[in-house]
């Protein structure tokens, strides 16, 4: 519905939202001044010049009730929502388009997130549609839409932690060098079972080498599977390597990775079509204390799985100062690269870690490190 007044569009049909103007009373003096044209036309025929003064005075009457409603309504004895304030005064006729205007961008922020991504309803359902799932060779995390083309996630996610990576290398090589000691002992029992004559030693030898050979074959295509993945994660990532999954199904692989070095952040690029996105709260808002957040992503493998809790603080980790975003919502393994939300799908957050042993204790990275890291590429 187009306001005939100010042009302000609003799905009310009653009055405008903007300039209080009552449609039924607008239509009905339209209509009087249509007739009032229609019988001035006729004037000079009919010469009921007596009948037309007595209309002129009636729509007079109706046009000065309307205007003093419409006054009357814009002081604030009973207006909408959006009214003016009392001190501020309607001097010129392009006032309420401004006013218009401000009430249009006050509206529901989920449909201002829409409107940009071309998709309707709530801002959760939102946030899961631009949240996707995320495989690697060596695990699975979560990332969203930061704009049409590119996702946001951890670094840890993409990319396998160097402490860890040591840790694994160290018990593959303890583990081959008891292969090598195993293989050296059978050898040295084969060379003894030779030498000993038929009898119960000669038996019990045997049972024994073929036990512990039998053993051996087992772990041997363990160590094998084990060396080659220590092989994949010592090896450049490649953006071949990352499956992309998004809220649909659908699969895709990323065109390009770029890893920050300040932050467990990484950024990918996805140009096969354009995707829906989170947005920023607007006006750089800041989350309260007790407030309601959720986030989005694929704990365990379970794909767009939402949960909910409160936001916890802000908290600053002693090592490097940086400030986290604190929340009780489940974050668990898998979660990691997805959005800390509010119930508008503004994101504040990716999010990051738990502290282990403890529950409902987890982290977010606020998302103005994202913009900050990665401004070359964003903006």
């Amino acid at each position: 519905m187009r306001c005939p007044k100010c042009n302000h569009e609003q799905r009310n049909t009653e009055e405008c939202e903007s300039c209080g103007l009552i449609f039924a009373r607008y239509r009905t003096v339209q209509k009087r001044k249509k007739e009032a044209g229609f019988q001035e036309s006729r004037g000079g025929e009919k010469g009921s010049g007596g009948a037309m003064k007595l209309f002129q005075f009636v729509l007079l009457a109706a046009v000065v009730a309307a205007t003093t409603y419409y006054f009357v309504r814009e002081k604030g004895v009973s207006g909408p929502s959006h009214s003016l304030p009392a001190h501020q005064t309607v001097a010129k006729t392009e006032q309420p388009v401004k006013v218009a205007e401000k009430v249009l961008n006050r509206k529901n922020s989920t449909q201002i997130a829409s409107r940009s991504t071309g998709f309707t309803g709530n801002g959760i359902e939102l946030a899961r549609r631009a949240t996707v799932s995320i495989e690697t060779p060596w695990g699975t995390g979560s990332g969203f839409f930061v704009n049409q083309y590119y996702i946001v996630t951890n670094r840890h996610v993409i990319e396998f932690d160097k402490q860890k990576i040591e840790e694994f290398r160290e018990k593959i090589e303890t583990a081959r060098r008891m292969i090598d000691l195993e293989k050296q002992k059978l050898k040295d029992f084969r060379r003894k079972l030779r030498q000993y004559p038929k009898g119960p030693s000669r038996s019990q030898l045997a049972l024994i080498i073929e036990t512990r050979q039998k053993e051996l074959d087992k772990v041997l295509p363990q160590q094998e599977e084990r060396e080659a993945k220590l092989e994949q994660l010592t090896a450049d990532i490649q953006p071949s390597d990352i499956k992309i999954i998004m809220a649909d199904g659908s699969e895709h692989q990323a065109d390009d990775v770029l890893l920050s070095d300040n932050y467990d952040l990484a950024l990918m690029s996805l140009f096969s079509g354009e995707y829906n996105f989170l947005s920023k709260p607007p006006g750089g808002r800041k989350l309260f204390q007790g407030e309601s957040v959720y986030t989005v992503g694929s704990p365990v493998g379970l794909r767009n799985t939402v949960t909910a809790g409160v936001f916890s603080g802000y908290r600053r980790i002693e090592t490097d100062g940086e400030v986290l975003l604190q929340t009780d919502a489940a974050i668990n393994p898998g979660n990691s690269g997805g959005p800390l939300i509010d119930g508008n799908g503004y994101v504040y957050g990716v999010n990051t870690m738990i502290l282990r042993d403890t529950e409902g204790i987890g982290f977010a990275i606020p998302i103005e490190r994202v913009f900050e890291e990665f401004s070359s590429t964003l903006y």
